[in-house]
């Protein structure tokens, strides 16, 4: 599961990022709304059930439970750390061009044909917004705001309760440790 090694990466980061204040930025995705809206601890890796637009939403999903849990154990121990969370929209970018099945190339070429899709510059903007602007909520989720959150002007979107459900983002921490090897030093 990708999620693991945005958690690894940001542990072994962690004591670097605090001693400058620093800023985690997680770039997130609206296909966390999609399929199961928790973790699935039983297969974590998709070993049973694989589908890649699942396995997708799933690892998106599990990365803003990783964010919001690590805002509260930023919080806890008296930590300077900012942790925001971010979508990119619908950017025309390759990676579904290339690497998807047909039925998802054939709708993502659909959104672009008809003018959904924005470009990969216009997808950055929220993730540059979380790294540079002083005045964003942590508690929230940034990206565009248009129809779909597809596109338009960078906000604060929607954020589903099923996304802080604390008994999960707690879970998930610990499994997340496990599977790393990783004790983080908050």
């Amino acid at each position: 599961m990708n999620h693991y090694g945005h958690f690894l990466l940001c542990g072994l980061l962690f004591e670097r990022i605090d001693a400058s204040n620093g800023r985690i930025v997680v770039v997130s995705s609206e296909d966390h709304k999609m399929g199961l809206k928790t973790i699935q601890f039983d297969d974590m890796n998709w070993e049973h059930n694989y589908h890649p637009n699942k396995v997708y939403s799933h690892s998106k999903l599990a990365q803003m439970m990783f964010a919001y849990e690590l805002q509260d154990r930023i919080e806890a121990a008296g930590r300077q750390v900012n942790v925001f969370v971010c979508h990119p929209g619908a950017s025309n970018t390759s990676l579904i061009r290339d690497n998807a099945n047909l039925a998802t190339r054939l709708s993502w070429a659909v959104i672009v044909k008809t003018g959904l899709a924005q470009t990969a510059e216009k997808g950055a903007y929220p993730e540059v917004m979380c790294a540079t602007e002083e005045t964003l909520r942590q508690r929230a989720y940034h990206g565009p705001t248009g129809l779909m959150n597809f596109g338009g002007p960078v906000g604060e979107c929607e954020l589903g309760a099923f996304v802080l459900e604390k008994s999960v983002m707690t879970r998930l921490w610990q499994v997340s440790e496990k599977a790393t090897q990783l004790s983080w030093p908050i």
